[in-house]
């Protein structure tokens, strides 16, 4: 199984940008944590990162058939951008969605959220420790799945 992590713009700023609203750690840091946990549980994890939309919409369409889970911090795109969103819906793959900050707590602006609604869940306000949130929740829905595949191949069988 392959869960693929797709970060948005400025992201790769972490622990420089705004230290007071994202906190220290450098993304490379994230991205080491997630992989062993990955590692642990026995699954293929990718990172991908980028500053420009069409990318992003890119990336996505690549996990169709690649990818068992997305989980997307579209940062700055989560406001504004309708082809990312239509991007996961035209997917179809089960995907978390994750902000370091608490977007309903900022500017006015940033309660706007596109990719909410086609996301499988969303985990906001944790810091980097949303990302291991991500992580488990993503692992939790990927063993539901293979569950619930598996029941209906005995069902199938009998």
């Amino acid at each position: 199984m392959k869960i693929v992590v797709i970060q948005g713009p400025n992201l790769n700023m972490l622990g420089v940008r705004e230290q007071n609203i994202y906190g220290p750690m450098k993304l490379e840091q994230i991205h080491a944590q997630m992989k062993e946990v990955a590692t642990n549980s026995g699954v293929d994890i990718e990172f991908f990162q980028s500053n420009l939309e069409g990318e992003i919409v890119d990336k996505i369409q690549e996990c169709y058939g690649d990818a068992h889970g997305m989980i997307i911090n579209a940062a700055a795109y989560t406001h504004t951008s309708i082809a990312i969103r239509d991007a996961i819906s035209a997917v179809s793959i089960p995907t978390i969605e994750v902000h370091i900050s608490n977007i309903h707590r900022r500017e006015e602006f940033r309660k706007t959220n596109m990719i909410a609604p086609v996301c499988t869940s969303s985990i906001v306000g944790f810091g980097p420790f949303g990302y291991h949130l991500a992580m488990v929740g993503m692992l939790q829905i990927m063993n539901e799945i293979a569950a619930s595949q598996e029941a209906q191949r005995q069902t199938l069988q009998a």
